[in-house]
């Protein structure tokens, strides 16, 4: 891995690497940015890394089991944390296990040296989300998760640990993402509404699901559906190891418990449980758009509802419209069990613009394992 992250001769990008407008970068920019080596590996980066609005992030060799989680602040990097706190190695060449209720911090194979107007922010993939595997990105000299500051130069490391299954990982698995902006982007009640007149965000809404602060409303469907009756699914404890880069290997029934419908269409949340459920209405990303959703908002209820937030380009997109994809909720209740009923607002999604058009979208030719999904457990299962 590149040891030398200086930026002395990388004030500005090349004119022909970015756009001039802000934005979140698509797939063609990450591209360039990679190229010139602004994003670096010592393992070349596979063009299936790049997503329409992300690159997936690789493990490295090696994962360092710890105490606690923690932050390396402004004055440390994370080496020097993992000196303090780190307990033992794994080495995660041919794969290992990491136990249920452990932290690890593992070192990515990608690292940045980004330039001065371009900054970035994490999110776990969909199926790492759907496992209930607690991830997010650490980089050096830092006071917050899941946040690359402007002109960031230096490795990345992923923090894991798996909060229902014990998961097998090995070198190059890939259960993050990194998204990276340019210039600043605030969401705005004006252009939020000017995309809802102009797109079909949603398709089933109530009623208007524009919130205050640029935001969508996302509620619950607690009816369920009609050929499993089925709401949803509540993970199992000590259900066994689950090999991450084995999908369609494991019976879903060993692992996880139906949800079956109720005459009175609500559930209660049980404390600590994990569930999968889904969203009464479709989303809907257009391809100049990505979408994230807020994963933990008090305002709506003690849980938490979204693990791997983002929503890519085309996601549930059709030219003709109408179409959409269902959310998945990845839920934990916090606190206190929670009673949840049908239709109940139990999360907001963010829109936020593209620099330009991806060269690919969501579901198109790239194999995308959830688009036009209903209630969707993790690749891993089979059903």
């Amino acid at each position: 891995m590149p040891t030398n992250f200086s930026l002395a001769s990388r004030t500005a990008p090349p004119e022909h690497l970015i756009m001039k407008q802000a934005g979140i970068l698509p797939a063609q920019a990450l591209r360039r940015l990679i190229v010139h080596e602004y994003i670096r590996a010592p393992r070349s980066i596979d063009d299936t890394q790049i997503q329409p609005a992300s690159l997936d992030l690789r493990l490295g060799a090696t994962a360092n089991r710890v105490r606690a989680s923690f932050l390396p602040g402004r004055d440390e990097t994370v080496e020097d944390k993992i000196a303090r706190y780190g307990q033992y190695t794994l080495d995660l060449t041919e794969g290992a296990v990491l136990e249920r209720g452990a932290v690890y911090i593992v070192p990515l194979l990608e690292s940045l040296a980004l330039p001065p107007d371009i900054h970035g922010i994490a999110n776990p993939k969909s199926s790492t989300g759907r496992l209930d595997i607690f991830t997010r990105l650490i980089a050096d000299h830092t006071g917050e998760f899941d946040q690359v500051r402007a002109g960031y130069a230096g490795p990345l490391y992923a923090e894991i640990s798996p909060r229902t299954f014990s998961i097998r990982v090995k070198l190059g698995t890939r259960l993050g993402q990194l998204r990276l902006r340019q210039g600043e982007m605030t969401p705005s009640d004006a252009a939020l509404r000017n995309l809802y007149e102009r797109e079909e965000l949603i398709i089933g809404a109530r009623n208007d699901p524009l919130m205050p602060g640029g935001k969508i409303g996302i509620s619950i469907d607690l009816v369920g559906d009609p050929e499993s009756g089925l709401v949803g699914y509540k993970a199992k404890r000590d259900a066994g190891v689950i090999d991450y880069d084995r999908p369609g290997a494991y019976d879903w029934i060993d692992f996880w418990e139906p949800i079956p419908t109720r005459a009175d269409n609500a559930i209660v949340l049980n404390l600590e449980d994990f569930y999968i459920l889904r969203s009464k209405e479709s989303v809907s990303v257009p391809p100049d758009h990505a979408a994230e959703m807020i994963p933990y908002d008090t305002l709506v209820g003690e849980f938490r509802v979204h693990y791997a937030g983002f929503f890519d380009p085309g996601f549930g997109h059709s030219d003709h419209g109408g179409l959409g994809s269902r959310a998945v909720l990845e839920v934990r209740p916090h606190e206190v069990p929670f009673m949840v009923e049908d239709g109940q607002i139990v999360g907001k999604l963010v829109y936020e613009p593209l620099m330009e058009i991806p060269d690919r979208l969501y579901g198109k030719g790239m194999g995308s394992s959830y688009q036009a999904q209903g209630l969707r457990l993790s690749k891993h299962f089979r059903i």
